[in-house]
């Protein structure tokens, strides 16, 4: 198996009920990347948070420096665990993710986290481009629903509409259960 690290994309208290901008079903999106998380402190995979900020006071949410912007205390990093700080949906834009897993030799990378539609597709593709192999856990990952148009797009949907084309060309997809039976 490749060397292999664990991507926690976003998972900040925003995206929770009380926050700004909540996702749906956040709680047990946050609950399966727990079971990630430990899951990587006991095998000793690289760990690496992401968390976004959107440079601006008059961001609808993960304002800088607020309460909202912080990651949930269910996935909260452990001393020694890296957090990467981003302004764009991509993780590896304008951040040292691609140089920092280049040195620890990944070469596999497993991702989680919020939101399916915008941060998660991003990171995922742009792994592909840097030639990551890529895992996407997908019930560790966590949609909001959408409005196109006078369409409404339930979560579920949106959700599903990202992992199929991300499981088609880009990703594996797996469950947390499948994840960690093969992991453990």
């Amino acid at each position: 198996m490749p060397e292999s690290a664990l991507i926690l994309v976003d998972i900040q208290n925003d995206y929770f009920e009380g926050g700004r901008w909540p996702v749906d079903k956040m709680e047990v999106v946050s609950a399966n990347a727990a079971r990630l998380l430990i899951n990587a402190r006991q095998t000793d995979m690289p760990i690496i948070h992401v968390r976004h900020e959107i440079p601006s006071d008059d961001a609808p949410f993960f304002r800088p420096g607020s309460t909202g912007s912080e990651i949930h205390r269910s996935v909260a990093p452990e001393n020694g665990e890296q957090v990467i700080l981003k302004h764009r949906p991509n993780s590896f834009q304008d951040t040292s993710l691609h140089e920092d897993l280049k040195r620890l030799g990944v070469k596999q990378v497993s991702i989680c986290g919020a939101m399916s539609q915008l941060c998660i597709d991003a990171t995922a593709r742009a792994a592909v481009d840097f030639d990551y192999q890529v895992i996407v856990v997908e019930d560790a990952c966590g949609a909001k629903s959408q409005k196109f148009g006078e369409i409404e797009v339930p979560a579920a949907q949106v959700h599903a509409a990202f992992m199929a084309p991300l499981a088609m060309s880009y990703a594996k997809i797996v469950t947390t259960d499948a994840y960690l039976s093969e992991t453990t």
